[in-house]
């Protein structure tokens, strides 16, 4: 069957031969362990039960983790194991089982998520280049929904990830996202229940995007009724980037325009960061551990 799990329809048969997404149909990941830097309320005391999946849709120019989205790393585990998998990791203390980049994988995750519904809370977290109509087969077996909101500048979003269409796509899908999940819930501990948390990434020489992208939030959800949580954490490749500004760290002065006209939009349920955020060592080492 040809594959359009995500925006893109490559059309790819994935028994044949890999997708846009750099993957057959053999479901593959890079690791899964506790992972303590996903934020507050998701990540709690006892980590976030983190599955790194192989590959992904966007490989954006500046991706930290490009040995996984298209490097090609990455070890075969069956649907089974993969349930085993969050139940390994409930057992170690997880507050959230965290899917990272699961898209591509859909239909296997859906199936061991399907299979019984788990003591802790599901987490989908993507890029947001996703689309509305596969994010329906997910409906009631994910509780959170941590999408990216990169771009609202579609020569941007062609320039860095090659998906033009990414603003008016993501967009589509946080929508569909909570109308599935409704307004966030956190509970008596502060832990979000349900809902969605849009991260956006603030890039060096272009805080405008992100100014953008704010407006944009800000005029879809008018009632705040989502999380927001606004990234320093931006760090530069190791092989240097055709685009200059993408080659340093984002400066305070950038960062504080982009807090300052967060606040001014009326967004106070989220998160901002220290710049101290940006840290190599919280990108993971991608062994194959807990797999």
């Amino acid at each position: 069957m040809n594959c359009e799990l995500c925006p893109r329809r490559c059309g790819a048969d994935r028994t044949k031969k890999a997708g846009y997404c750099g993957e057959n149909q053999t479901l593959r990941a890079a690791l899964a362990g506790l992972h303590f830097w996903e934020e507050p309320c998701i990540a709690g005391s006892g980590g976030a039960g983190a599955v790194f999946f192989s590959g992904c849709s966007l490989k954006c120019v500046y991706c930290q983790n490009k040995a996984v989205s298209c490097g090609g790393r990455g070890k075969e585990i069956t649907v089974l194991r993969l349930r085993e998998i969050f139940d390994e990791l409930i057992c170690a203390g997880a507050d959230v089982i965290d899917l990272v980049t699961p898209t591509h994988f859909l239909p296997q995750v859906a199936e061991a998520l399907a299979a019984e519904k788990l003591p802790v809370p599901v987490v989908y977290n993507c890029g947001g280049y996703e689309d509305p109509l596969q994010l329906r087969r997910l409906e009631g077996l994910v509780d959170i929904y941590l999408p990216d909101f990169k771009y609202a500048d579609a020569f941007l979003a062609k320039r860095l990830s090659n998906a033009e269409d990414y603003p008016q796509v993501a967009l589509s899908a946080i929508k569909e996202m909570y109308r599935q999940t409704g307004d966030y819930v956190l509970d008596e501990d502060g832990m979000l229940a349900s809902g969605v948390l849009v991260r956006h990434l603030v890039l060096p020489g272009f805080t405008d995007n992100t100014l953008d992208c704010v407006d944009l939030l800000t005029r879809t959800f008018t009632d705040k009724n989502i999380l927001f949580s606004l990234m320093s954490q931006y760090t530069p490749p190791k092989e240097p980037l055709e685009i200059e500004s993408l080659n340093r760290r984002l400066t305070q002065a950038e960062y504080d325009r982009c807090v300052d006209y967060l606040y001014l939009c009326g967004w106070e349920n989220g998160y901002v960061q220290e710049l101290s955020s940006a840290k190599e060592e919280y990108t993971p080492d991608f062994n194959f551990e807990g797999l």
